[in-house]
């Protein structure tokens, strides 16, 4: 039977535990920052001393974690890229920004258990020279802003930040810096420009990628909430060991976000891979199966920018054959193993980590034009194919929902989805408003044309019966 493996969220609802310092220490809090400052440098291979940053990075690279916050980019490959002979000072950000529609998992960490955040950045820091860091936190999360900042207080006043951290020589500073609720913050290089006091901008990469022109155009890593507490995991359990939870190149566990016409909406941890997508909604473990009486309809997997899946629908995804090598198979969408590789080869993403579940009372067309009137809006405007192809996504939507439709909308939706991404702009926000409308569109043309269509027939009929009239 598919369950929860609780790594991350081993004590958030535990019944009196509470997201204060005393709390955590009472619960091994501190204890693996404790050890990996403790660590001394080893001979390596070469015979040359491996530093205990060094060690570090390498038993996050062993692990094979993946940034959860949607690229799922290797975490390890991401900080080895960092520019360290530059000789300017190495910075890191968590992005705490969580504005994809659908998401909800790491609010509950910065909410319910604050320290297990700060001591995952700790060690990230520590591990790649950082002595500054930033949390940046979306605008809305007042609560969760104030919570951090208290933490931080508690951290620093018992030596976990500060000036020689612990006795060990190491100096590192955190602070939270708000933003302004703006969706493209979710961009690493537009966080970076929001930061820097700036319009948030995504910029052009190359030549500005993070990990050698970042914040102040000095070497900067960029993880999110999730990824930074995995790292403490990994360290506790060390690279080897957290490699064997999840699946191949899927390592580890990954919080998800299930809403939508369920029974059980919520959060949940499951190792990478070993959940279906259709237990995930069924389960009694998990979503436990759709209201009464009512039938699946569609499912978004990854946040709304992730492309629908259609109940029903065959999938073609490669797995590893019992002799080791990859073979096809077709799946039905429910079978697909809740994973980066299984869900990118069914043509869609887990993006986020956002699960939402459509049943047959859903209206597509309003819940595509309820999509798009969000990317309209959260569009900066850098990129014209963006700017201007969203806010036509959107009109004709809002067309087909108030009376005003064509029969050839769904034409016309398609062919300006298909014309935004692609490389024409700067950064992925083409992609994220145009994958939901490609997909719905073609997975349910019907239901647009025929909206179309009706919408024709009653202005005719109004014509006529005004031309009678007269």
């Amino acid at each position: 039977m598919p369950s929860e493996y609780r790594l991350i969220l081993k004590h958030l609802d535990q019944p009196g535990y509470t997201p204060d310092l005393d709390c955590y220490l009472r619960h091994d809090g501190y204890h693996v920052l404790r050890q990996a400052l403790a660590l001394a440098p080893r001979p390596g291979p070469d015979g040359k001393p491996i530093s205990p940053q060094e060690q570090l990075r390498h038993e996050v690279t062993l692990s094979g974690l993946r940034g959860r916050g949607g690229a799922g980019f290797s975490c390890g490959l991401k900080w080895s890229l960092v520019d360290r002979k530059s000789g300017k000072p190495i910075y890191l950000v968590c992005n705490a920004d969580e504005s994809e529609p659908g998401t909800f998992k790491d609010r509950q960490v910065i909410y319910k258990d604050p320290h297990q955040l700060l001591e995952g950045l700790i060690l990230s820091s520590y591990a790649n020279d950082v002595h500054l860091a930033y949390i940046y936190i979306r605008g809305e999360f007042v609560e969760g802003a104030r919570i951090l900042e208290r933490a931080l207080a508690e951290a620093r006043a018992q030596g976990f930040l500060g000036r020689n951290i612990l006795g060990s020589g190491y100096d590192l500073e955190v602070y939270v810096h708000r933003g302004a609720g703006a969706y493209i913050c979710g961009e690493e290089t537009g966080l970076l420009e929001s930061l820097e006091g700036k319009r948030p901008y995504p910029r052009v990469k190359p030549p500005y990628f993070p990990a050698v022109l970042g914040l102040y155009l000095c070497p900067t890593i960029v993880n999110n909430v999730e990824t930074l507490c995995a790292v403490k995991h990994v360290m506790a359990l060390g690279g080897a060991e957290y490699a064997k939870l999840g699946t191949p190149n899927n390592t580890g566990t990954r919080l998800v976000s299930l809403s939508g016409h369920i029974q059980r909406p919520g959060y949940y941890e499951i190792e990478v891979g070993k959940v279906t997508l259709g237990e995930l909604i069924f389960d009694p473990a998990f979503g436990n199966g759709l209201r009464p009486s009512r039938r699946l309809k569609a499912i978004i997997p990854g946040g709304v920018s992730a492309k629908i899946f259609k109940a029903g629908e065959k999938v073609k995804v490669k797995r590893p054959g019992p002799d080791g090598r990859e073979l096809e198979q077709t799946l039905d969408v429910l079978e697909l193993p809740y994973d980066f590789t299984s869900l990118t080869a069914a043509g869609s993403m887990s993006g986020s980590g956002a699960i939402i579940v459509l049943d047959d009372t859903t209206d597509m067309v309003s819940a595509l034009a309820n999509i798009s009137e969000f990317f309209a809006h959260e569009s900066c405007g850098q990129c014209t194919p963006c700017r201007e192809g969203s806010l036509w996504l959107a009109k004709a939507l809002r067309r087909l929902t108030q009376g005003a439709g064509r029969a050839q909308d769904a034409e016309y939706l398609a062919r300006i989805a298909d014309s935004i991404p692609g490389g024409r702009t700067i950064c992925a926000f083409g992609e994220a408003c145009s994958w939901p409308v490609q997909s719905t569109v073609a997975k349910f043309k019907d239901e647009f044309v025929a909206r179309g269509k009706d919408h024709e027939a009653r202005r005719t009929a109004a014509a006529q019966a005004g031309e009678t009239a007269k």
